[in-house]
């Protein structure tokens, strides 16, 4: 099957003057899409003939480059498979060796997605020396784009596709490699990564300026100064840096682990990542293609700068997406935050987790856990009942002994779970328990409760779960926030009293 291309090669090598040129991402070990159309373009001479040529099928696309010398033809790929090789040839040629055909991801966000096997500075991933023993998979390949923040969009990304090793697997996302892994496992075809991250970065950082002309809070302007003093916060900066540039490239969907930035601009958070994941699709052509995302991870942000904010008020807008967008689900992190970090060491899970979404809901799996969702509350006297949507069969509470104690009827106490009345002065509740899919709630401070918040503080341990994932913090009031700090010395961040 070789033997074609390399007699193309010498004839057309002989008299090459000139370079075809492709971005970085179409290179050896890169994996196209499977059962689809796939773009592939580059630079060639102006007005040229270009010819590539696939193995998979042995055939040969012809396409000329325009005045400038770009050029851009759609292959069409078979089932997964592999390694291939794909020649790209004008007055010289460019062969792409080990090619694989299977499931491409483009796995995106800020310094939760960007955080590498190997951890930050004493932050590390949990389990990363025994994964880095085990994660030689020829069929798993990586794709590390390199921070680009721009002005003006780019044409390239810096980065080098790689099988997956001890050596590539540490210099990679975590949370994205725990991801793939799991497709890998369940799916047996081959997949391929592209992580595009930058540590710090903005949900606006990731948007086209048209996007962000229904967000008025949004600088609108931008300079070249504001990309160089402001870098992955600047609007619109990471999208002409580091996904302009692979918008066109063939993939099946997209993971998302971005938040933690917004926090202080919370209150139009849903909107703004809305309009964000719609900008994508309408960019990449390729209908709804499948959105997962991380809801962030509970933090002590009352300790820092950010004191004036309770982030539970953006997990909140994160969860609202999901019946914003269609095709667009989140996965829970209720349960694996660390009060003094704002990087979680559980990787795993939050691979793992998007995985359970894409498997299910793109994939078509049965069997797997899913995400119970707060549904609605009724007041039963002193008692507030609260129910969920998605639970199969019960809710429960995990790590009782650790977490919760048990009243004198052996019923659960979580210390997670508030109540308020008409004051919408909140207190812990004193009696929880949980009952198929209903949680009951009292608090002998207040007789008649209107009010029922689970978790909804900065910092907490989930403790709510559902077919073994956690339950997202919620609230069934829609009152107006107070800042942490008007109360941060008694360390009640709901009360201003």
């Amino acid at each position: 099957m070789r033997k074609w291309i390399c007699a193309i090669v010498a004839l057309i090598t002989i008299t090459a003057n000139a370079e075809v040129k492709l971005p970085q991402f179409f290179s050896d070990n890169m994996v196209l899409q499977q059962q689809s159309e796939c773009n592939i373009w580059g630079k060639a001479d102006a007005n040229k003939m270009v010819m590539i040529m696939t193995t998979w099928d042995n055939k040969t696309y012809k396409v000329k480059a325009d005045g400038k010398g770009d050029f851009e033809v759609k292959v069409k790929t078979p089932k997964a498979g592999g390694p291939y090789e794909i020649c790209v040839t004008e007055s010289s040629a460019v062969i792409l060796h080990n090619v694989m055909i299977g499931e491409v991801w483009i796995c995106s966000g800020q310094s939760n997605m960007e955080m590498l096997m190997k951890g930050y500075k004493a932050q590390p991933v949990e389990g990363a020396a025994e994964e880095l023993l085990a994660c030689h998979d020829d069929g798993l390949r990586l794709f590390y784009g390199k921070r680009r923040a721009s002005l003006e969009p780019q044409q390239d990304l810096a980065g080098t596709w790689q099988p997956a090793n001890a050596a590539s697997v540490r210099e990679f996302s975590a949370t994205a490699y725990f991801f793939g892994k799991a497709l890998r496992r369940v799916l047996g075809v081959p997949v391929g990564l592209i992580c595009t991250a930058f540590g710090g970065s903005a949900c606006e950082a990731w948007m086209k300026a048209d996007w962000l002309k229904a967000f008025p809070k949004v600088k609108q302007t931008i300079t070249e100064e504001d990309v160089k003093k402001l870098q992955q916060r600047c609007p619109t900066a990471l999208y002409n840096g580091q996904l302009k540039p692979l918008i066109g490239y063939g993939i099946r969907g997209a993971i998302w682990y971005q938040g933690e930035d917004n926090v202080p601009r919370y209150d139009y958070y849903a909107p703004l990542m809305a309009r964000m994941i719609q900008g994508w699709r309408e960019d990449w052509k390729l209908g709804n293609f499948p959105f997962y995302y991380c809801q962030i991870a509970p933090w002590g942000y009352d300790e820092t700068d950010w004191a004036l904010y309770n982030s539970a008020f953006l997990r909140e807008q994160q969860e609202k997406v999901e019946s914003m967008v269609p095709n667009c689900r989140m996965a829970v992190l209720m349960d694996t935050g660390i009060k003094d970090v704002i990087h979680p060491r559980k990787k795993r899970q939050a691979g793992e987790r998007l995985a359970i979404l894409a498997l299910s809901n793109t994939y078509d799996i049965k069997g797997l856990p899913d995400f119970a969702k707060y549904k609605e509350v009724t007041f039963q006297n002193d008692t507030a009942v609260v129910s969920f949507d998605r639970s199969k069969e019960w809710v429960y509470f995990e790590h009782v002994n650790s977490l919760t104690t048990t009243d004198a009827e052996g019923k659960t106490v979580s210390r997670n779970f508030e109540l308020a009345g008409s004051d919408r002065v909140f207190h812990p509740a004193t009696k929880v328990w949980a009952s198929r899919n209903h949680v009951y709630v009292i608090c002998d401070k207040v007789k008649q409760p209107v009010a029922v918040r689970y978790a909804f503080k900065d910092f907490v341990v989930g403790d709510l779960m559902h077919d073994g994932l956690p339950v997202s913090s919620f609230r069934t009031d829609d009152w107006p926030p107070t800042m942490n700090a008007v109360n941060k010395a008694t360390g009640d961040y709901n009360n201003p009293k």
